[in-house]
């Protein structure tokens, strides 16, 4: 059998497929759940947030069920291919992270509730695998769009390491990253909303059982 270096490393740069200067495929318009648009620009007031916590189909579920939420798309985030396609990204070689974006209303729900839907929808201590999903592109990660969402971030983190912990966790390897440097690469339209499309496919997602604390973010400023 072949081996795929790139299911356990990430690909440097220099390493990584070339992809493209426009996208492969086109992206439905609306959501099949919300019937809202899956692509921006969004109405204003509403904030954007990025989840990666191994496969994306059960991923995106876990937001589009949330009060609050006005959208979500899923896609490829964190690497280095412009504009992949999914088998590129299952392949190891584009550095992406299968990921949600979720489009949301702040007034209904607050990016810390989002943050404990992320940690508790998923184990985080796996690296580059989820359950039996294996492969760089499962790893966990939050792409973060502003620096009061880094703080969120990075303080939940340290807040769920601690309860893991004492659970008898291993330790979180979840990135969190700015999205600014890492583009969202819509995913093509059969992966958008697929549990909705398929109530009995594959969902892969599955939690510690381990609750996290909310209320965890420091206020900005």
């Amino acid at each position: 059998m072949f081996f795929n270096p790139f299911k356990n490393r990430l690909p440097e740069p220099d390493e990584a497929l070339a992809g493209r200067p426009e996208p492969a495929f086109t992206v439905p318009e609306r959501h099949t759940v919300l019937g809202n648009p899956l692509l921006g620009p969004y109405p204003q007031g509403l904030e954007i947030a990025d989840f990666a916590m191994g496969c994306f189909w059960g991923a995106e579920r876990v937001f589009w069920q949330r009060e609050g939420v006005w959208t979500t798309l899923v896609g490829y985030q964190g690497g280095h291919t412009p504009h992949p396609t999914y088998e590129e990204a299952c392949s190891g070689q584009t550095g992406h992270t299968e990921a949600v974006r979720v489009v949301y209303d702040p007034a209904v729900v607050t990016h810390a509730e989002l943050l404990r839907l992320f940690w508790e929808s998923h184990d985080p201590t796996q690296g580059f695998r989820q359950g039996n999903d294996r492969g760089t592109q499962y790893r966990s990660a939050i792409h973060t769009h502003s620096p009061a969402q880094q703080a969120e971030a990075e303080a939940s983190r340290e807040a769920y390491r601690k309860v893991l912990a004492a659970a008898g966790h291993g330790d979180i390897t979840t990135e969190i990253l700015p999205a600014a440097d890492r583009p969202f690469y819509p995913a093509e339209g059969y992966h958008q909303q697929y549990l909705d499309k398929n109530p009995g496919g594959y969902c892969g997602i599955g939690g510690t059982g381990v609750s996290c604390p909310v209320g965890i973010a420091p206020a900005e400023g």
